[in-house]
């Protein structure tokens, strides 16, 4: 196995620990991001605290009403978990490269402008590495 490779292996898990954390801290509330009594599993919406108080930006008003929703808080979820799977064994990472683009580009929207950089944070890294794992994966 070359280096190369080696590399991009590394970010695929990397990557697919990143959303897979992610998914399973808003499904059991870890206690990291999300506490055990705003868990999904208790009846918590995973994404009523960042829509609805982490957002700024001109698309505020976009994001706040989409803070709570049933299907908003599934389409994440699932999308977390498909997105970590994908990477994860190595299949479909294509289309979870893509998912993950849609997702990094929709949460850098409601971050704008970013504190730290006036256009670039991580989410637009996050997305420039999924596509680059998307492109290799072909």
């Amino acid at each position: 196995m070359n280096i190369q490779k080696i590399l991009l292996l590394g970010l695929r898990f990397v990557m697919a620990f990143i959303f897979l954390w992610a998914f399973f801290d808003k499904l059991l509330g870890l206690g990291f991001t999300t506490t055990s009594d705003k868990a999904w599993l208790h009846g918590g919406s995973p994404t009523t605290g960042f829509l609805s108080a982490g957002v700024k930006g001109p698309f505020v008003e976009i994001f706040h009403s989409l803070a709570g929703v049933m299907i908003i808080d599934w389409l994440f979820m699932s999308g977390l978990l498909f997105i970590g799977l994908t990477l994860l064994f190595n299949k479909y990472v294509f289309w979870g490269a893509g998912a993950g683009i849609i997702m990094m580009v929709l949460m850098w929207l409601a971050l704008l402008f970013p504190v730290n950089n006036p256009i670039v944070d991580e989410h637009i890294v996050y997305a420039l590495v999924l596509a680059l794992l998307g492109v290799k994966s072909k």
